[in-house]
């Protein structure tokens, strides 16, 4: 008989021992997004250094923003689509605690 691997084991978790998390198939593309984000600010640093319009910079300001948003959303459906499913499968404390993880993230997101 095959040992079932543990929910901790195959989805995202706060515990470092966690094997791939929700995101895993999606990371390639979460890392090209970031890294464009990341030349954005870059990008915004520059355009304060040389005394831009300040329209403009907040104009990229808000770009970015955007593509965190997007970042963050993806992540959580990530999140939800694998961690909180498998947990609500398993039921019990894991389900109650995968959920108030979802609630806490949802209303930072919405901050």
């Amino acid at each position: 008989m095959t040992e079932t691997p543990s929910l901790a084991e195959t989805c995202c978790t706060s515990d470092e021992s966690a094997e791939t998390p929700g995101y895993h198939d999606s990371k390639r593309a979460l890392s090209r997004r970031l890294k464009r984000i990341e030349g954005q600010v870059r990008g915004i640093e520059k355009m304060v250094d040389e005394d831009r319009y300040c329209i403009d910079v907040l104009t990229q300001i808000s770009a970015i923003q955007s593509g965190l948003k997007a970042v963050a959303l993806e992540l959580l459906d990530d999140h939800m689509a694998h961690c909180v499913v498998d947990a609500a499968r398993a039921g019990g404390d894991e389900q109650e605690i995968k959920l108030a993880e979802v609630r806490d993230a949802i209303g930072r997101l919405i901050r």
